[in-house]
């Protein structure tokens, strides 16, 4: 069980710091909102995981269906991240953000962002769901400590970039803050795109 505890836990870490339209989501928040819709959108994989974990299972079961729904989850989801790339990159006003409420859909937005990521579910077909097969074949011990450490990391990792984000937040002047925004909706901007590459490869429209 020890095993899998520190397997759960490294993974979760590793996969909650990775760059990606999460991470990147949870700083944007926290830059706009603050540090409550930061850790709102850091709490999207508890809501938005146990469908992808399902469906995941689905498809370790009839592979040959896999590249062509992953493909149009990534188009959809290269959509979404640009849209949201696209807000980002417009926003200018340090006081207007500061004065704003939390916002409401913080959590909705990194629900959103994660089930049209093809990320998640590439890892949990292709590393979390045979580690949970293998796990429970040691007892539900090991499949439950897996499990709750793979989160712990995860939802630890993600949070503390959302304190570190909140607490330099504070600190930050009109210029600062409108080129941090601008890099962040840069970023978010080429990840769409990455997901559209990501989406046209596995739809095989392109090579590589």
């Amino acid at each position: 069980m020890t095993d899998y505890l520190l397997i759960g836990l490294g993974l979760g870490i590793s996969s909650g710091f990775a760059p990606g339209p999460l991470l990147a989501l949870v700083v944007a928040e926290t830059l706009r909102y603050g540090l409550k819709a930061g850790l709102r959108v850091a709490l999207a994989p508890l809501v938005s995981d146990l469908p992808v974990i399902l469906l995941a299972l689905l498809i370790v079961r009839e592979l040959y269906e896999v590249s062509w729904g992953l493909g149009m989850i990534a188009l959809v989801g290269g959509i979404f991240i640009l849209i949201i790339g696209i807000a980002t990159l417009r926003r200018n006003v340090l006081k207007d953000d500061l004065g704003r409420p939390v916002s409401a859909h913080s959590l909705l937005k990194g629900v959103v962002a994660n089930l049209l990521n093809p990320h998640p579910y590439l890892f949990w077909i292709g590393v979390g769901v045979p580690i949970m097969s293998k796990a429970l074949s040691f007892g539900v011990a090991s499949l439950a400590a897996f499990i709750i450490c793979f989160y712990l990391g995860l939802l630890g990792a993600l949070m503390s970039v959302a304190a570190l984000v909140s607490r330099s937040r504070s600190f930050l002047e009109g210029a600062i803050y409108r080129g941090l925004l601008r890099l962040i909706g840069v970023l978010l901007c080429l990840f769409a795109m990455k997901l559209f590459y990501d989406g046209l490869k596995l739809l095989g429209l392109i090579g590589g």
